[in-house]
């Protein structure tokens, strides 16, 4: 799966990079039809701690997921946005698997 990483308005550092992308290749065991994902990382300017934004996006053939959470690290709003698309893979999977 091809990972692509956008960083808006910083610079992302290679070990936050290397953190979505081993995150994001565990998604494949549960639906291994995924093409890509597009993750954006955003800083929004306020006082509040939960300032982190990170936008989820995964391509599989006939659809797109998209997941926007928001938490104090991007760590930890990427775990809870490939948690959250773990559940639509499976559910997606499953769905497809009853066509057949």
């Amino acid at each position: 799966m091809k990972v692509n990483v956008h960083a808006v308005n910083f610079t992302v550092d290679k070990k936050l990079v290397d953190f979505i992308e081993d995150r994001l290749g565990k998604l494949e065991k549960y639906y291994d039809k995924v093409v890509s994902s597009d993750v954006f990382l955003k800083v929004e300017n306020t006082s509040e701690k939960e300032n982190k934004i990170v936008e989820l996006k995964i391509h599989v053939p006939g659809d797109d997921f998209m997941v926007k959470k928001q938490c104090k690290t991007f760590e930890e709003a990427i775990e809870l946005s490939s948690e959250s698309l773990e559940r639509l893979l499976v559910k997606r999977k499953e769905k497809i698997n009853t066509h057949i």
